[in-house]
């Protein structure tokens, strides 16, 4: 496996962007259809320009990080808030659980989905499937993913690079025609670039958790360092995938394509091999993902409830009836929710958390930053 501790601080930190952002959801082309490639010639500019919006919010929350070592996202939203932190740090935590509850849902429909697309199985069968595989993951196996994580981005990395590239190349000609249909048909540019921008925000609902990975640096410079790295990578493959997913945008299938990932391989090249290449990817990417945020809500609460205990001795036996209880419960929240089918969730779901992150995240910033211009914040 890759060893992130021998990685340069700042290449880590742009690598754990890169992950945060990349995994099932993005993976199955939806991200990509519902926020860019559906606004027409647009879809050329607006993933670009999403990933530097995330890139300058991004630095500026670990340079303050830095600046001020507040490493946790609570002590960094309380310090980051000043006296309006009981109302912002309280509602930042409203929009991690938000966070919580909607991202293992798509990674849940991701997976469902893309096992319904390749086995023929019921949706809510392959649904069940992929929570039972999550539910054990997450309560016996989130040191085998925590340690595989690197290796598993570098994986969907790679994986991308070979589904995309020879399936562009082949279809580069429908690539250009649709791009020219693109650039006759008419396309408001509000629309577009608003979408754009509620992309960028919900992809800042972590910004919080990214401020533990400051603490490494050596100086502030870094966060700068770290977030242009970022920025290139993470603007290669989304705009690489971008340009993938426009091969199929006038196809017909398209319309009931639950996996446009999958749609672009077979109407593509190496429709035999790249298949199950890329549902596994898909899948392996949701499960981690999923994994991770519900091992973080179980040791949230668990260790919440353990404070309650005081000076009473946990068994061990009580922590493992509260582990399970917990993941069992998010595990079901999950599964129910995801039955509302990946597209919408992709769509209304993150769009929603969008709208959060504007007012708890990206107004205050903005406002913060031209203070900090003006010498009355540091």
């Amino acid at each position: 496996m890759i060893d992130k501790n021998k990685m340069p601080i700042a290449i880590g930190v742009a690598f754990v962007w890169f992950t945060t952002q990349f995994g099932g959801g993005f993976a199955s082309g939806a991200q990509l259809l519902s926020y860019f490639v559906t606004f027409g010639i647009w879809a050329l500019i607006t993933p670009i320009l999403a990933q530097g919006i995330g890139a300058v919010f991004q630095w500026y929350a670990l340079r303050y990080a830095k600046r001020h070592n507040t490493y946790d996202y609570r002590s960094f939203t309380d310090s980051f808030y000043g006296k309006f932190s009981f109302i912002f740090s309280n509602l930042y935590e409203l929009v991690y659980i938000f966070t919580i509850c909607l991202a293992p849902s798509v990674a849940f429909a991701t997976g469902g989905s893309t096992l319904e697309a390749l086995t023929g199985i019921p949706y809510m069968l392959c649904t069940l499937i992929i929570g039972i595989f999550i539910f054990i993951l997450a309560i016996y196996g989130t040191d085998l993913v925590r340690k595989a994580a690197a290796t598993i981005s570098v994986i969907i990395i790679v994986g991308l690079l070979v589904v995309y590239v020879p399936n562009i190349f082949a279809q580069w000609g429908t690539i250009t025609s649709n791009i020219a249909d693109m650039a006759a048909q008419p396309a408001p540019a509000a629309p577009a670039f608003w979408r754009c921008f509620i992309y960028a925000s919900f992809q800042l609902a972590s910004i919080g958790l990214l401020t533990q990975h400051a603490q490494p640096f050596q100086n502030e410079s870094e966060a700068k360092t770290s977030m242009i790295y970022g920025f290139i990578v993470n603007a290669i493959i989304i705009f690489m995938c971008t340009i993938g997913m426009i091969a199929v945008v006038n196809n017909p299938n398209l319309a009931t394509a639950k996996v446009p990932t999958l749609l672009l391989v077979q109407t593509g090249v190496g429709a035999s091999v790249l298949t199950p290449v890329i549902s596994i990817l898909i899948i392996l990417g949701a499960v981690s993902t999923a994994v991770n945020m519900i091992a973080g809500v179980v040791a949230r609460y668990v260790n919440s409830l353990e404070k309650k205990d005081e000076n009473v001795e946990v068994s061990n036996k009580k922590r493992k009836v509260r582990t399970l209880a917990i993941a069992l419960l998010f595990v079901v929240l999950a599964f129910f929710i995801a039955q509302f089918g990946l597209i919408p969730l992709v769509s209304k779901g993150y769009g929603y958390l969008g709208y959060l992150t504007i007012f708890v995240v990206i107004i205050p910033f903005i406002i913060h930053m031209v203070l900090c211009k003006m010498g009355k914040v540091d």
